[in-house]
Protein backbone atom coordinates (compact mmCIF):
# COMPACT_ATOMS: atom_id res chain seq x y z
CA UNK A 1 0.00 0.00 0.00
CA UNK A 2 1.14 3.75 -0.57
CA UNK A 3 1.85 5.40 3.12
CA UNK A 4 3.60 8.62 3.56
CA UNK A 5 6.24 7.58 5.94
CA UNK A 6 8.88 9.21 8.42
CA UNK A 7 12.44 7.04 9.59
CA UNK A 8 13.25 10.25 11.77
CA UNK A 9 12.10 13.41 13.56
CA UNK A 10 13.14 16.77 11.23
CA UNK A 11 11.38 19.15 8.79
CA UNK A 12 8.94 18.36 6.40
CA UNK A 13 11.46 17.03 4.44
CA UNK A 14 11.59 13.81 6.01
CA UNK A 15 8.17 12.95 4.68
CA UNK A 16 8.53 10.32 1.93
CA UNK A 17 6.05 8.53 -0.17
CA UNK A 18 6.65 4.80 0.37
CA UNK A 19 5.47 1.56 -0.47
CA UNK A 20 4.77 -0.65 2.62
CA UNK A 21 2.72 -3.93 3.50
CA UNK A 22 -0.87 -3.91 3.79
CA UNK A 23 -1.78 -4.82 7.40
CA UNK A 24 -4.10 -7.73 8.41
CA UNK A 25 -6.58 -8.42 11.49
CA UNK A 26 -4.97 -10.44 14.20
CA UNK A 27 -6.95 -9.82 17.19
CA UNK A 28 -10.91 -10.19 17.29
CA UNK A 29 -12.05 -6.43 17.94
CA UNK A 30 -9.80 -4.72 15.20
CA UNK A 31 -11.35 -3.95 12.12
CA UNK A 32 -9.07 -2.87 8.61
CA UNK A 33 -10.24 0.12 6.95
CA UNK A 34 -9.50 1.29 3.18
CA UNK A 35 -8.66 4.80 4.08
CA UNK A 36 -10.09 7.41 1.52
CA UNK A 37 -8.96 10.83 3.10
CA UNK A 38 -6.92 11.65 5.90
CA UNK A 39 -7.36 14.99 8.31
CA UNK A 40 -4.13 16.94 9.07
CA UNK A 41 -4.22 18.34 12.52
CA UNK A 42 -0.84 20.77 14.24
CA UNK A 43 -0.49 17.83 16.51
CA UNK A 44 0.67 15.97 13.57
CA UNK A 45 3.72 19.08 12.42
CA UNK A 46 4.77 18.59 16.43
CA UNK A 47 5.62 15.04 16.51
CA UNK A 48 6.94 14.70 12.80
CA UNK A 49 9.48 17.56 13.94
CA UNK A 50 9.74 16.26 17.60
CA UNK A 51 8.98 12.56 18.23
CA UNK A 52 6.12 10.05 18.30
CA UNK A 53 4.40 9.23 21.90
CA UNK A 54 5.49 5.41 21.57
CA UNK A 55 8.50 3.89 21.75
CA UNK A 56 9.80 2.25 18.49
CA UNK A 57 8.06 4.11 16.56
CA UNK A 58 10.02 4.83 13.38
CA UNK A 59 9.27 4.37 10.45
CA UNK A 60 6.18 6.03 11.42
CA UNK A 61 3.25 6.63 9.52
CA UNK A 62 1.35 10.11 10.67
CA UNK A 63 -2.16 10.83 11.64
CA UNK A 64 -4.84 10.67 13.51
CA UNK A 65 -8.14 11.47 11.49
CA UNK A 66 -9.25 8.91 8.69
CA UNK A 67 -12.25 7.89 7.02
CA UNK A 68 -13.11 5.18 4.71
CA UNK A 69 -14.43 1.96 4.09
CA UNK A 70 -14.35 -1.24 6.06
CA UNK A 71 -13.07 -4.17 4.10
CA UNK A 72 -13.18 -6.58 6.91
CA UNK A 73 -13.51 -7.04 11.10
CA UNK A 74 -12.66 -9.76 13.26
CA UNK A 75 -14.62 -12.00 15.04
CA UNK A 76 -15.91 -10.24 18.40
CA UNK A 77 -16.66 -7.07 15.94
CA UNK A 78 -20.93 -7.09 15.49
CA UNK A 79 -21.49 -3.37 15.15
CA UNK A 80 -19.56 -2.95 12.01
CA UNK A 81 -19.33 -5.22 8.63
CA UNK A 82 -17.62 -4.87 5.50
CA UNK A 83 -18.59 -2.34 2.87
CA UNK A 84 -19.95 0.38 6.17
CA UNK A 85 -18.28 3.80 5.76
CA UNK A 86 -16.65 5.35 8.72
CA UNK A 87 -14.92 7.78 10.41
CA UNK A 88 -12.54 7.72 13.46
CA UNK A 89 -9.78 9.21 15.32
CA UNK A 90 -7.01 6.85 15.68
CA UNK A 91 -3.17 6.60 14.69
CA UNK A 92 -0.71 8.96 13.93
CA UNK A 93 1.16 8.84 17.67
CA UNK A 94 3.50 6.32 16.81
CA UNK A 95 1.39 2.93 17.28
CA UNK A 96 2.54 -0.02 16.33
CA UNK A 97 0.73 -3.27 14.86
CA UNK A 98 2.40 -6.29 13.81
CA UNK A 99 5.88 -4.62 13.55
CA UNK A 100 4.14 -1.62 11.43
CA UNK A 101 3.27 1.77 12.31
CA UNK A 102 -0.67 2.33 12.16
CA UNK A 103 -1.25 5.88 10.45
CA UNK A 104 -4.25 7.68 8.06
CA UNK A 105 -1.25 8.83 5.92
CA UNK A 106 -2.09 5.47 4.15
CA UNK A 107 -4.35 3.39 1.83
CA UNK A 108 -5.15 0.72 4.97
CA UNK A 109 -5.04 1.04 8.86
CA UNK A 110 -6.11 -1.21 11.50
CA UNK A 111 -8.53 0.27 13.84
CA UNK A 112 -10.27 -1.28 16.89
CA UNK A 113 -13.74 -1.61 16.78
CA UNK A 114 -14.07 1.03 19.85
CA UNK A 115 -13.17 3.75 18.02
CA UNK A 116 -15.07 3.64 14.94
CA UNK A 117 -18.47 5.79 14.05
CA UNK A 118 -20.52 5.53 11.15
CA UNK A 119 -19.65 8.29 8.62
CA UNK A 120 -22.44 10.71 8.46
CA UNK A 121 -24.60 10.54 5.56
CA UNK A 122 -24.73 13.88 4.52
CA UNK A 123 -20.78 14.56 3.99
CA UNK A 124 -18.49 12.84 1.66
CA UNK A 125 -15.29 11.92 2.83
CA UNK A 126 -12.40 14.37 2.83
CA UNK A 127 -15.41 16.61 5.09
CA UNK A 128 -15.34 13.20 7.22
CA UNK A 129 -11.99 12.84 7.25
CA UNK A 130 -11.39 16.59 8.59
CA UNK A 131 -13.71 15.90 11.22
CA UNK A 132 -12.70 13.46 14.56
CA UNK A 133 -10.11 15.65 16.33
CA UNK A 134 -11.79 19.11 16.29
CA UNK A 135 -14.79 17.79 16.83
CA UNK A 136 -13.60 15.12 20.16
CA UNK A 137 -11.76 18.69 21.02
CA UNK A 138 -13.81 20.74 21.09
CA UNK A 139 -16.74 18.70 22.53
CA UNK A 140 -14.97 17.26 25.58
CA UNK A 141 -13.67 20.63 26.45
CA UNK A 142 -16.81 22.36 26.51
CA UNK A 143 -19.00 19.28 27.52
CA UNK A 144 -17.09 17.41 29.28
CA UNK A 145 -14.61 19.74 30.97
CA UNK A 146 -16.29 23.33 31.46
CA UNK A 147 -19.90 21.55 31.52
CA UNK A 148 -21.67 23.86 29.07
CA UNK A 149 -25.17 25.06 29.81
CA UNK A 150 -27.51 27.23 28.06
CA UNK A 151 -27.62 30.96 28.15
CA UNK A 152 -23.89 31.11 29.13
CA UNK A 153 -20.82 33.95 27.86
CA UNK A 154 -18.38 31.52 26.51
CA UNK A 155 -14.80 32.60 24.83
CA UNK A 156 -13.33 30.56 22.19
CA UNK A 157 -9.44 31.82 21.06
CA UNK A 158 -9.04 31.72 17.41
CA UNK A 159 -12.35 30.70 16.16
CA UNK A 160 -11.66 30.95 12.62
CA UNK A 161 -8.70 27.67 12.94
CA UNK A 162 -10.02 23.63 13.07
CA UNK A 163 -10.90 23.50 16.76
CA UNK A 164 -12.18 27.00 17.18
CA UNK A 165 -14.83 27.05 14.16
CA UNK A 166 -16.51 23.80 15.59
CA UNK A 167 -16.57 25.09 19.28
CA UNK A 168 -18.40 28.50 17.94
CA UNK A 169 -20.83 26.10 16.54
CA UNK A 170 -21.47 23.97 19.56
CA UNK A 171 -21.17 26.39 21.81
CA UNK A 172 -24.05 28.11 19.73
CA UNK A 173 -26.20 25.17 19.25
CA UNK A 174 -26.09 25.44 23.31
CA UNK A 175 -27.57 28.12 23.52
CA UNK A 176 -25.05 30.12 24.73
CA UNK A 177 -23.21 33.48 23.32
CA UNK A 178 -20.17 33.23 21.80
CA UNK A 179 -17.25 35.38 21.63
CA UNK A 180 -13.62 34.66 19.75
CA UNK A 181 -10.69 36.21 18.04
CA UNK A 182 -9.63 36.71 14.28
CA UNK A 183 -6.45 38.51 12.67
CA UNK A 184 -8.69 39.20 9.87
CA UNK A 185 -11.91 40.77 8.04
CA UNK A 186 -11.96 37.30 6.08
CA UNK A 187 -11.82 35.72 9.01
CA UNK A 188 -14.11 37.93 11.31
CA UNK A 189 -16.20 37.28 8.40
CA UNK A 190 -15.94 33.59 8.52
CA UNK A 191 -16.60 33.36 12.68
CA UNK A 192 -19.54 35.69 12.51
CA UNK A 193 -21.13 32.80 9.58
CA UNK A 194 -20.86 30.48 12.54
CA UNK A 195 -22.48 32.25 14.76
CA UNK A 196 -19.88 34.14 16.74
CA UNK A 197 -21.71 36.84 18.39
CA UNK A 198 -18.56 39.82 19.43
CA UNK A 199 -15.31 39.42 17.15
CA UNK A 200 -12.41 40.73 19.17
CA UNK A 201 -9.17 41.63 16.70
CA UNK A 202 -6.33 40.28 18.41
CA UNK A 203 -3.73 42.44 16.52
CA UNK A 204 -5.59 45.85 17.60
CA UNK A 205 -7.80 45.08 21.03
CA UNK A 206 -6.90 44.19 24.14
CA UNK A 207 -8.86 40.30 24.54
CA UNK A 208 -9.46 40.72 28.02
CA UNK A 209 -10.72 44.58 27.91
CA UNK A 210 -12.73 43.24 24.98
CA UNK A 211 -14.59 40.83 26.72
CA UNK A 212 -14.79 42.59 30.31
CA UNK A 213 -16.75 45.06 28.39
CA UNK A 214 -18.96 42.34 26.59
CA UNK A 215 -19.80 40.93 29.59
CA UNK A 216 -20.75 44.57 31.22
CA UNK A 217 -17.36 43.57 34.01
CA UNK A 218 -18.63 39.83 34.98
CA UNK A 219 -16.09 37.89 32.87
CA UNK A 220 -17.42 34.84 30.66
CA UNK A 221 -18.36 31.81 32.07
CA UNK A 222 -16.09 29.84 29.83
CA UNK A 223 -12.81 30.18 27.97
CA UNK A 224 -11.44 28.07 25.79
CA UNK A 225 -8.07 28.71 25.00
CA UNK A 226 -6.43 27.15 21.83
CA UNK A 227 -3.12 29.38 21.60
CA UNK A 228 -1.48 28.51 25.42
CA UNK A 229 0.76 30.33 26.84
CA UNK A 230 0.40 34.45 27.17
CA UNK A 231 -2.79 33.86 25.26
CA UNK A 232 -3.82 31.90 28.28
CA UNK A 233 -2.46 34.05 30.88
CA UNK A 234 -4.13 37.17 29.69
CA UNK A 235 -7.49 35.79 30.09
CA UNK A 236 -7.63 35.60 33.74
CA UNK A 237 -8.76 38.87 34.42
CA UNK A 238 -11.21 38.07 31.85
CA UNK A 239 -13.27 35.12 33.85
CA UNK A 240 -16.68 35.50 36.01
CA UNK A 241 -16.57 34.22 39.40
CA UNK A 242 -16.95 29.99 39.21
CA UNK A 243 -16.05 30.01 35.67
CA UNK A 244 -14.04 27.23 33.57
CA UNK A 245 -11.18 28.06 31.89
CA UNK A 246 -10.00 24.80 29.18
CA UNK A 247 -6.85 24.87 27.72
CA UNK A 248 -5.72 22.48 24.85
CA UNK A 249 -1.92 23.35 25.20
CA UNK A 250 0.19 23.21 28.45
CA UNK A 251 -0.77 25.63 31.53
CA UNK A 252 2.18 28.40 31.59
CA UNK A 253 4.25 28.46 34.22
CA UNK A 254 3.63 32.05 35.26
CA UNK A 255 0.05 31.41 35.69
CA UNK A 256 -1.44 33.96 38.80
CA UNK A 257 -2.95 30.49 40.48
CA UNK A 258 -3.99 33.28 43.33
CA UNK A 259 -5.95 35.54 40.87
CA UNK A 260 -7.55 31.99 39.61
CA UNK A 261 -8.63 30.94 43.17
CA UNK A 262 -9.86 34.47 44.37
CA UNK A 263 -12.53 33.89 41.71
CA UNK A 264 -12.77 30.25 42.47
CA UNK A 265 -11.99 29.59 38.26
CA UNK A 266 -11.87 26.04 37.73
CA UNK A 267 -8.78 25.53 35.39
CA UNK A 268 -9.05 22.10 33.19
CA UNK A 269 -6.83 20.54 30.54
CA UNK A 270 -7.99 18.96 27.26
CA UNK A 271 -6.17 16.28 25.36
CA UNK A 272 -8.70 13.97 23.14
CA UNK A 273 -5.43 11.49 22.21
CA UNK A 274 -5.57 9.85 25.71
CA UNK A 275 -7.64 7.06 24.90
CA UNK A 276 -5.16 5.83 22.33
CA UNK A 277 -2.21 6.93 24.53
CA UNK A 278 -3.58 4.65 27.62
CA UNK A 279 -4.98 2.28 25.77
CA UNK A 280 -8.78 3.12 27.25
CA UNK A 281 -11.58 1.38 25.94
CA UNK A 282 -14.18 3.22 28.09
CA UNK A 283 -12.45 6.40 26.70
CA UNK A 284 -12.36 5.03 23.23
CA UNK A 285 -16.65 3.70 23.06
CA UNK A 286 -17.05 7.97 24.46
CA UNK A 287 -15.00 9.20 21.71
CA UNK A 288 -17.34 7.19 18.89
CA UNK A 289 -20.45 7.94 21.01
CA UNK A 290 -19.38 11.76 20.86
CA UNK A 291 -18.89 11.37 16.94
CA UNK A 292 -22.31 9.66 16.55
CA UNK A 293 -23.85 12.39 17.97
CA UNK A 294 -22.01 14.92 15.77
CA UNK A 295 -22.85 13.39 13.18
CA UNK A 296 -26.40 13.78 13.70
CA UNK A 297 -26.16 17.43 14.10
CA UNK A 298 -24.37 17.38 10.74
CA UNK A 299 -27.11 15.58 9.10
CA UNK A 300 -29.29 18.04 10.56
CA UNK A 301 -27.37 20.75 8.83
CA UNK A 302 -26.71 22.23 12.28
CA UNK A 303 -22.95 21.58 12.31
CA UNK A 304 -20.30 22.08 9.40
CA UNK A 305 -16.96 21.04 9.03
CA UNK A 306 -14.73 23.93 6.86
CA UNK A 307 -12.09 22.30 4.61
CA UNK A 308 -9.26 24.90 3.81
CA UNK A 309 -7.57 22.90 1.60
CA UNK A 310 -7.16 19.24 -0.07
CA UNK A 311 -3.86 18.07 -1.24
CA UNK A 312 -2.95 14.50 -2.74
CA UNK A 313 -1.50 12.10 -0.26
CA UNK A 314 1.85 12.39 -1.76
CA UNK A 315 1.93 16.39 -1.07
CA UNK A 316 1.36 16.01 2.83
CA UNK A 317 4.87 17.84 3.27
CA UNK A 318 3.00 20.82 1.54
CA UNK A 319 0.52 20.44 4.34
CA UNK A 320 2.51 20.46 7.03
CA UNK A 321 4.13 23.74 5.58
CA UNK A 322 0.46 25.16 5.67
CA UNK A 323 0.24 24.72 9.31
CA UNK A 324 3.50 25.63 10.50
CA UNK A 325 3.16 28.98 8.34
CA UNK A 326 -0.43 29.12 10.71
CA UNK A 327 -2.10 31.19 8.44
CA UNK A 328 -4.76 28.03 7.67
CA UNK A 329 -8.96 28.90 7.81
CA UNK A 330 -10.63 25.54 8.79
CA UNK A 331 -9.08 22.15 7.99
CA UNK A 332 -6.41 20.54 5.55
CA UNK A 333 -7.49 17.25 4.35
CA UNK A 334 -4.58 14.52 1.96
CA UNK A 335 -7.06 12.96 -0.42
CA UNK A 336 -5.71 9.19 -0.25
CA UNK A 337 -7.70 7.24 -2.64
CA UNK A 338 -7.64 10.44 -5.06
CA UNK A 339 -10.17 13.90 -4.39
CA UNK A 340 -12.39 12.94 -7.29
CA UNK A 341 -12.88 9.34 -6.01
CA UNK A 342 -13.83 10.74 -2.28
CA UNK A 343 -15.35 14.25 -2.85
Amino acid sequence: MRAMSIDQEGGVEVLALKNLDKPSISEPNQVLVQIFAAGINPIDTKLRANSMFFPDAYPAVLGCDGAGVVEAVGSDVTEFSAGDPVYYCYGGLGQQHAGQSQGNYAEYIIVPAEFLAAKPESLGYLQAAASPLVLLTAWEALFDRAGLQSGQKVFVHAGAGGVGHVAIQLAKIAGCDVATTASSAEKAAFVRELGADKVIDYTKEDVAEALLAWTDGKGVNIAFDTVGGEAFTQLIPAMAHYSDLVSILQVPDDVDWKALRMKNVRVSQELMLTPMLSDLKEGAAHHAAILEQCGQLIDNEQLKIHIGKTLPLEDAAQAHQLIEEGHMQGKIVLAVAGEEEVS
